[in-house]
């Protein structure tokens, strides 16, 4: 999947902050605390993940545009299917 400067910005934004969260949880667990040390491994790989699948309002007028465009303007290949 293609990403654009700024969502390159944003997921280097999201793991300046998830990666120490991370390096914390591991640490963690090197201590024998298990609970603790996966916990905070869980709220790193969960603060990726909402940056990485969650629509944000920003995110609106993009999908909108892709899915009228879409239904709108429909390529040579679809044309020649009768």
């Amino acid at each position: 999947m293609a990403r654009s400067i700024l969502g390159l910005v944003g997921l280097g934004a999201t793991l300046v902050f998830a990666l120490p969260v991370a390096l914390l949880g591991v640490e963690s667990l090197v201590r024998g605390q298990t609970v603790v040390g996966a916990g905070l491994i869980f709220i790193a790989g969960l603060m990726i993940a909402v940056e990485e699948f969650l629509t944000t309002p920003g995110d609106l007028p993009t999908l909108i545009a892709a899915n009228t465009v879409g239904r709108i303007a429909k390529s040579p290949d679809d044309e020649d299917d009768p």
